[in-house]
């Protein structure tokens, strides 16, 4: 069997990958080994995500499909002082910011609106799991694919998308792509469910509209989420260094006893745990891919890197790369750079260096949590909320001069600038950077409240 381009796939990454070579005039084939709708983390969306939905034309569907809006995401520190909101807004062409909306979704409904868009389109879906690629000198060409019914089915591709999300399919099966580095944040272990009966806001002002995001800080390293992704139900989870779960507690008892302990705040909110999901758990979830793209291949999103949850820029990474890639692959697919030791060298760096803009932020966020307020709340208040937005990249106007200011405070604006133009088109690896008894708790007050 033959296609142009294969995606290893159907989330989110590979259904807008799909999308966006469609408007190239490619078409593709997914490989997915699960049904859909099937439950998936991540529920939250930046502006810049939203906007893109939106250019894709399906602002229609997410409204028939009620997923809750999303105007911001507001912060509990350890006091009310402490408390801070950063709301979603869009930048104009004029360069002018307006405010903007974006959504929570339900996963499981969500990626099966998208895939489905994705074949309607024209996309060919294939129930099977890929097990290992085909390579012909040097030169990805396609995947070897174990089929749902049984059997084997090669299929022969021009280019390949490893779009699987944070099982790093590529990476993990070793000799495609470079080394996979697990990150630092004190190898965390996020554990969610779903509840039933949670306290909304219920305001009309922006930060108290019922629907936006709530984070939860008690400590360093140690947060919990309260996404909204229906009229009843909110996506709940604590994260915490994966030293704090006690041996032989269940993820149930931790997730009821932890969730009304971490915060006054959250507690107020969920008078009941009515919890209407299994109880899952993410460990250790921040890492790296090397070299994630090569002769025949790219890794899309979380395929090749994830940094941290806390403002939910999984999902905007994904789409957005997808995004990019689709004239990437269309210069592929027409004889560009195929003599190139990595033909997409430079779609790498410029990927790598939009995630680092995002790590540099949360970097700063967790070390220096004092600068960090003052800069959102006061000296880069519209520069910052950009960020948020999931405007990271290098034609955004990235890294502003916010960015570089953190980068100067943790000691690494040479380090990046070197990594860049060394030739290696990656950036430093995560998994060396910060010890967690060395570094100060999150503990810093904003000097004032107001939404940034």
């Amino acid at each position: 069997m033959k296609t142009d381009v294969l995606i290893v796939g159907g989330g989110p990454a590979g259904a807008a990958s799909a999308l966006f070579l469609k408007r190239q005039g490619i078409d593709s084939l997914i490989v997915e080994a699960e049904d859909f709708p099937r439950y998936h983390i991540g529920e939250s969306m930046t502006g810049a995500a939203g906007q893109l939905l939106r250019d894709l034309g399906l602002e229609g569907e997410m409204t028939r499909l009620r997923f809750p809006v999303k105007c911001g995401v507001k912060v509990f520190g350890k006091s009310s002082a402490g408390n801070w909101f950063v709301p979603v807004r869009g930048r104009g062409a004029d360069g002018n910011m307006f405010d903007a909306e974006t959504w929570q979704v339900r996963r499981s409904e969500f990626d099966k609106m998208l895939l489905d868009k994705a074949l309607d389109g024209g996309a060919t879906l294939i129930h099977g799991k890929a097990t290992r690629p085909v390579i012909r000198d040097g030169v990805v060409k396609g995947a070897h694919v174990s089929m749902r019914g049984g059997g084997q089915l090669t299929i022969e591709s021009e280019m390949l998308l490893d779009c699987s999300g944070q099982s790093t399919w590529l990476a993990n099966l070793g000799g495609v792509t470079g080394p996979k580095y697990v990150g630092a944040y004190d190898k965390q272990i996020a554990v969610f469910s779903h509840v039933r009966g949670a306290i909304r806001d219920s305001g009309t002002a922006r930060d108290e509209r019922k629907d936006n995001t709530l984070i939860f800080y008690k400590e360093k390293y140690h947060w919990a989420w309260f996404i909204p992704i229906d009229d009843e139900t909110v996506s709940v989870g604590v994260v915490a260094p994966s030293s704090l779960l006690p041996k032989g507690e269940s993820l149930h008892s931790y997730l009821t006893r932890e969730l009304p302990e971490l915060h006054p705040e959250l507690k107020r909110r969920l008078p009941v745990l009515d919890l209407v999901e299994e109880v899952r758990a993410i460990p250790n979830y921040s890492y790296q891919v090397r070299d994630f793209c090569g002769k025949g291949f790219i890794c899309i999103g979380d395929a090749h890197r994830f940094v941290d949850p806390i403002f939910s820029f999984g999902l905007s990474a994904a789409l957005r790369e997808a995004e990019f890639a689709a004239s990437v692959v269309r210069d592929w697919l027409g004889g560009k750079n195929r003599d190139e030791a990595n033909p997409f060298a430079a779609y790498q760096l410029f990927c790598e260096k939009g995630t680092d803009v995002l790590e540099d932020l949360l970097d700063t966020f967790w070390e220096h949590p004092f600068a960090f307020s003052v800069c959102v709340h006061n000296k880069y208040r519209d520069l910052l909320t950009d960020t948020f937005a999931g405007r990271v990249y290098e034609h955004e106007h990235q890294p502003n001069v916010a960015i570089r200011d953190f980068r100067r405070l943790l000691g690494r604006e040479e380090e990046r600038e070197l990594s860049y133009l060394n030739g290696s088109a990656y950036s430093i690896p995560i998994g060396s950077r910060y010890h967690p008894e060395r570094a100060p708790l999150w503990e810093a007050t904003p000097g004032e409240s107001q939404a940034a």
